[in-house]
Order: structure tokens, then sequence, then C-alpha cells
């Protein structure tokens, strides 16, 4: 039964991650607005999406010269999926964070997150109806 349940909200919980590490790097790009040669990024949902179903790493093999070094971690499909948005208007010092763009991502962003955990809960509901035999 448990293990049923966890194949019924996999693709729920990867998307609710998927949905809060976009949430942080739009956070991050807000909180960094007025910062000179910032860089705004922003996560492609659909590639990280794919990747944490599909448990792609986008692990990159890096040389050590000696055996002393400590290996390199392999990327998360979330950071993976990690691109720097394309630049509307520059600024003179740099920075190319666009406060509408984020404030209308952040606010979309939000709105899909909700609507995933309704959703969840109602798929949760659903089968705590039919365990109960509703």
């Amino acid at each position: 039964m448990t293990n049923r349940l966890d194949n019924e909200t996999r693709f729920h919980q990867a998307a609710l991650n998927a949905r809060a590490y976009r949430q942080q790097v739009i956070a991050s790009n807000i909180a960094n607005a007025d910062t000179p040669n910032f860089k705004a990024r922003d996560v492609d949902f659909r590639e990280a999406l794919a990747g944490a179903l599909g448990g792609k790493s986008s692990a990159l093999a890096l040389n050590t010269t000696s055996k002393r070094h400590l290996p390199g971690a392999a990327a998360t499909p979330l950071e993976a999926s990690l691109k720097y948005r394309q630049e509307e208007q520059g600024a003179v010092d740099g920075n190319t964070v666009n406060m509408d763009t984020e404030r209308a991502a952040f606010a979309e962003n939000s709105v899909q997150y909700q609507a995933s955990v309704t959703f969840i809960n109602g798929l949760l509901r659903s089968m705590q109806m039919a365990v109960q035999g509703q």
C-alpha cells in the first residue's frame, strides 16, 4: 500500500520540489536587484521536472591531478536546469534583473505551487476515502 502511495505522489513531489527551487531562485534575483553585475537566473521547469523524474544528473567528470583532491559532486537535476535569463534591458551597472519580470514570475510560480498542493490534497483525500470504504 505504501509503495502505491509513493508511486502516485512521486510526480507531484518532484513538481513541488522544482517549484520551490524556482521560487528560491526568483527570490534571490529580487534580493539582488541592486547588486552590480548580478545576472538574473531562472529554472527551466520542464527540464527540471523531466530530470527529477528520470533521475538524470549532469555529472561532469572533474580532473584530479593529485590524490588529495576531493571528488566533485554531481549537480542535481534542479541545479542543472538553472539558466541565465535573457537580458531585456541592460543596466549601467551590469545588473540584468528586471523587477517587473521577477514579480510576474514569482506570482505565477506561487499560484502554480498552490495549485499543485491543492491537487495533492485532493489525491490524498480520495485515497483516504477509498481506504475507509466510503
